[in-house]
């Protein structure tokens, strides 16, 4: 079978069904694992890669607003390489090419690709993820292999964490320039590594916030995973959060409990990673019962 990935997250779960050789092609996005860098890049972004987070923030409102794409699909290269398979996903308008523009490309295909769309929101739906492109796949026993072992590190880390008390209260950022805090899974991860977030709601998308929200909300643990950015572009960004007034105030500065985490590898990827992501979350939450790096 010959598979085409149009997202990050999809390509790792490929992988760890170790599907790695029937890749033929990947998004722009694609960096993990390392095997897959040299694969063609079926898409492109319509954002300057240079551009600051305000005005990344500022272009993808505007473009969402004029419903233009943010992204752009490499049509005669997909027809060439033919896939019989494209995973992208459903779940977020500004992180792939729309799933109306790749129904659209398939159609005019002979024959035309399967196409599976993945719109996981919890740590749970990444599971019924992997388990849908694995049988998509024809490989329905491999996905159960990959997602087993996976699963048993969730319960182990859930039988240490979820009893300890007190929760330290915790607010995640997805974004600092403006500020947004985590959606979807992110807020479930702090609750099953032990922590209570105050603004982040689990399963709903990412909202933009007002620093007075952060400051009043005074968390204890302030942890940063900026969507597609390492944590060195994330760290970059923190002096514009630094000079709000009220920073040198929050529980979380005083004790010197702010995180910053590479977002891209880790946090806003919905697939097999979201498992180490939470084993991340753990060691900074509680560590003295956890054994993972922290990614600080």
């Amino acid at each position: 079978m010959r598979i085409v990935s149009l997202l990050p997250a999809a390509t790792e779960i490929v992988c760890a069904l170790g599907l790695r050789d029937q890749l033929v092609g990947v998004s722009h996005e694609c960096d993990f694992p390392p095997s897959v860098r040299d694969l063609p890049r079926v898409t492109r972004t319509t954002i300057p890669v240079d551009a600051s987070s305000a005005q990344i923030d500022e272009l993808v409102r505007r473009r969402v607003k004029d419903k233009l794409p943010l992204y752009e699909l490499d049509v005669p290269l997909i027809k060439e390489l033919g896939p019989d398979l494209v995973v992208t996903q459903a779940l977020c308008d500004v992180c792939s090419v729309s799933e109306a523009e790749v129904g659209a490309a398939a159609a005019t295909m002979n024959p035309a690709p399967r196409i599976v769309n993945l719109a996981p929101g919890s740590l749970g739906e990444v599971f019924v993820a992997m388990r849908t492109v694995a049988r998509a796949a024809n490989v329905a026993d491999q996905g159960e292999s990959a997602i087993a072992p996976l699963r048993r590190r969730v319960q182990s880390l859930v039988a240490r964490h979820q009893t300890a008390a007190p929760r330290p209260s915790v607010v995640f950022l997805e974004w600092l320039d403006p500020l947004f805090c985590g959606g979807h899974w992110n807020p479930e991860l702090v609750s099953l590594a032990g922590g209570f977030e105050l603004i982040g709601k689990a399963g709903t998308p990412s909202r933009r916030i007002e620093w007075e929200e952060l400051r009043a909300a005074n968390p204890e643990i302030l942890f940063i995973a900026c969507c597609g950015y390492s944590e060195a572009r994330a760290r970059a960004d923190l002096d514009i959060v630094q000079r709000k007034a009220g920073w040198s105030d929050l529980k979380a500065v005083r004790n010197n409990r702010v995180y910053i985490a590479d977002g891209s590898a880790y946090f806003n990827r919905p697939g097999p990673r979201l498992v180490e992501s939470l084993e991340i979350m753990a060691e900074v939450i509680r560590p003295s019962l956890s054994a993972s790096p922290v990614a600080e």
